[in-house]
């Protein structure tokens, strides 16, 4: 009897801390891949800008080089941002 008890025991205490995770693996399943490899693009362009500051300021990079780098990432960045709202459905408004 106290062997059953303590099945029960471990069998309810292993799932209250992993029920965290359940939900996770259904949304990833659900997630659409494109959302996710501009997610991805987006981040890395992130990361491209922030090394292209970095490099500026480390002197890797001359400032016209960097006014150069830095306008191409931005206009990706935008673009990539541009694919990602259409991609979620998100409208463009036209107060500007």
């Amino acid at each position: 009897m106290l062997f059953v008890y303590f099945a029960l025991m471990l069998i309810a205490v292993t799932a209250y801390v992993s029920y965290p995770f359940w939900g996770n693996w259904r949304a990833l399943a659900t997630e659409d891949p494109e959302i996710a490899a501009l997610e991805a693009a987006r981040e890395a362009k992130y990361r491209e800008i922030r090394d292209a500051e970095l490099d500026l300021k480390t002197g890797k990079l001359t400032r016209e080089d960097y006014d150069k780098v830095n306008s191409e990432l931005r206009s990706d960045a935008v673009e990539i941002l541009s694919d990602l709202d259409e991609a979620r459905g998100v409208e463009k408004s036209g107060n500007g």
